[in-house]
């Protein structure tokens, strides 16, 4: 279970990183605010998820 959690957190993280940069070559290139505000909120989504599996993960591991 705690190799499932683990494995859960470091995707989530990536996937943070991924919409991150998405967001900043948005910015980059002038597009839509529209778009960027999108990214911004999906990017906060994907930060607290992937705190949750990060604190799970710590927990499974100390059991």
């Amino acid at each position: 279970m705690a190799t499932f959690v683990n494995i859960l957190a470091v995707a989530f993280m990536l996937a943070v990183v991924a919409v991150l940069i998405r967001g900043l070559i948005n910015m980059m290139r002038g597009g839509s605010s529209n778009t960027s505000n999108k990214l911004m909120q999906a990017r906060v989504m994907l930060q607290f998820v992937a705190l949750v599996f990060i604190l799970l993960a710590v927990y499974f591991t100390r059991k």
